[in-house]
């Protein structure tokens, strides 16, 4: 029996009116064996993604990427996006693509899938819908994985790569296909910050502590240097914190370390911050940047996760596909 409803919440003292999840229809289900149900495949690379060199020719690894929550619009009723709404495409490309993925693109080949994805609303009314939207949308992403291995990966080790919602699904697909699981063998890493991951959340992928470790997952989240937010007890006290600048258990960093972000006028700043690992969260200081004074106020630094880091998550992405390359050369040596 299908149930109809609402759910009445407060939005600048008006009423709005949300359907509860099964009161609308989900979107159509996606197909992936169709190029339009992917964002980036290898192949068909956005003009914006040709910004920066890449030689295909010398990628020896796969890089499959979430991206994170883009429907944030209060106004916006609908629990799930359809992978042909042009709005929401369009902020995949320009926005996730460009200042996120595009950190991947010199190591490995690039894939990544649209997706039914939830409303940002899904997180805050988890139990009255958010839920199943969570749910649809990681059932795109385990379609889209299962065609991409089947169709595309011909064996090459893979780099998972995530924010924010992406990695809600990151973890599940990492729960299911990787986490010892035969997959595993052939994980490079797990780049999947923007989400609040205990240190023991899977059983065998940990949290990576070098460098050039292998086979584990790193995450961050990341706030203005000495703030707390309101959640930390809650939320992040005691979680897995990264430094994605030193990349080993060195709880700060220097400003000479910071190889560089990417800022939206599409240059790099390098040198530009210090971080400091705080049990739980990555602390920063204020960038410095010729547009600096417009960050004074920011205490959240969420949307930057990924690209605050850019350039060290770029070089350090690279040199975990080449320690993996390395390390398999030595086992065949001492096989043979």
């Amino acid at each position: 029996m299908l149930f109809i409803g609402v759910l009445l919440i407060l939005n600048s003292c008006k009423s709005v009116v949300i359907p509860v999840f099964a009161a609308q229809l989900p979107p159509d289900k996606p197909n992936y064996q169709k190029q339009a149900s992917w964002a980036v495949l290898p192949n068909t690379y956005p003009e914006n993604l040709l910004h920066w060199k890449i030689n295909r020719d010398s990628l020896q690894a796969d890089v499959f990427y979430i991206y994170p929550t883009l429907n944030i619009d209060e106004k916006d009723l609908r629990w799930n996006v359809p992978i042909t709404d042009s709005v929401q495409n369009k902020k995949v490309i320009n926005k996730a693509v460009y200042y996120q993925a595009s950190a991947f693109i010199n190591a490995g080949n690039l894939y990544v899938p649209y997706y039914r994805q939830a409303h940002l609303r899904s997180y805050s009314q988890y139990d009255t819908g958010g839920s199943e939207a969570l749910k649809l949308a990681y059932i795109d992403i385990k379609n889209a994985f299962e065609f991409y291995l089947k169709n595309y990966n011909k064996g090459k080790p893979i780099i998972i790569a995530s924010h924010s919602q992406g990695t809600t699904h990151a973890i599940r697909l990492l729960k299911d296909f990787f986490d010892g699981k035969p997959l595993q063998s052939k994980l490079i890493a797990a780049y999947i910050p923007g989400i609040a991951i205990r240190k023991e959340e899977f059983k065998h992928i940990y949290l990576m502590k070098s460098p050039t470790e292998i086979g584990g997952f790193v995450s961050w989240n990341t706030y203005k240097n000495n703030y707390y937010p309101k959640t930390y007890n809650e939320w992040f006290k005691g979680v897995a914190t990264t430094n994605p600048i030193t990349w080993d258990a060195k709880i700060a960093s220097q400003r000479k370390d910071h190889k560089g972000f990417l800022f939206t006028n599409n240059k790099l700043y390098k040198q530009a911050l210090k971080v400091y690992v705080k049990d739980g969260i990555l602390w920063i200081t204020l960038p410095r940047f010729p547009y600096r004074i417009f960050a004074l106020g920011k205490k959240r630094y969420h949307t930057g996760d990924i690209n605050l880091f850019w350039e060290d998550i770029r070089e350090n992405a690279m040199l975990r596909v080449k320690a993996y390359y390395n390390r398999k050369e030595i086992i065949k040596k001492n096989i043979n």
